[in-house]
């Protein structure tokens, strides 16, 4: 498959994921972003964080080749609109990264670093092919952390215990 298909189709995967996601940092409350279920667990506002961050990752892989730990600057917001209007920018910035992918692009090294170590090398598709993945489980853990916090979660892939309505992406509604 060539660079700018799956670019293309990688941008209809984020733009499918992106609305259940963004439906549960939006129930998100500014409040709780310092609690943690256990000791060893990283804070609620750390891991929904990492939700909206992700797609900001494709954008740094393509235009940048490399993120490095060390100096990748953190976000950090006041409330709970600055968590769930960062989301939006970095899904809209990485779709329109992906969209403009050139031919080769994605075949050039990316490097994973911290504090200029290499911790990792692959080709720019490799990591992008699984940033989904990665957001996705990350949005798991989040519905966990929602429902330790007797937090509404909504409906994802079908109706969850709380969101009994479900509309298929043909528009057909399961309650």
């Amino acid at each position: 498959m060539n660079d700018a298909l799956f670019a293309s189709e990688f941008a209809r995967e984020l733009g499918a994921e992106s609305p259940a996601s963004l439906k549960c940092l939006e129930r998100i409350p500014a409040r709780l972003f310092g609690w943690k279920p256990h000791e060893r667990s990283m804070e609620l506002g750390y891991l929904a964080l990492l939700v909206a961050e992700i797609p900001l990752w494709i954008t740094h892989i393509i235009k940048h080749s490399e993120i490095d730990f060390a100096t990748f600057q953190h976000f950090k917001p006041d409330d709970t609109q600055a968590l769930v209007n960062y989301f939006k920018q970095n899904v809209a910035e990485a779709k329109t990264t992906l969209l403009n992918v050139s031919e080769g692009e994605l075949a050039e090294t990316f490097y994973l670093k911290t504090g200029g170590r290499e911790l990792l090398r692959s080709s720019k598709k490799e990591q992008v092919e699984s940033t989904i993945n990665h957001m996705v489980h990350h949005r798991g853990q989040l519905t966990v952390y929602m429902r330790l916090n007797d937090i509404e979660v909504p409906s994802i892939y079908g109706p969850s215990a709380d969101d009994r309505s479900f509309t298929s992406a043909s528009g057909v509604q399961y309650l």
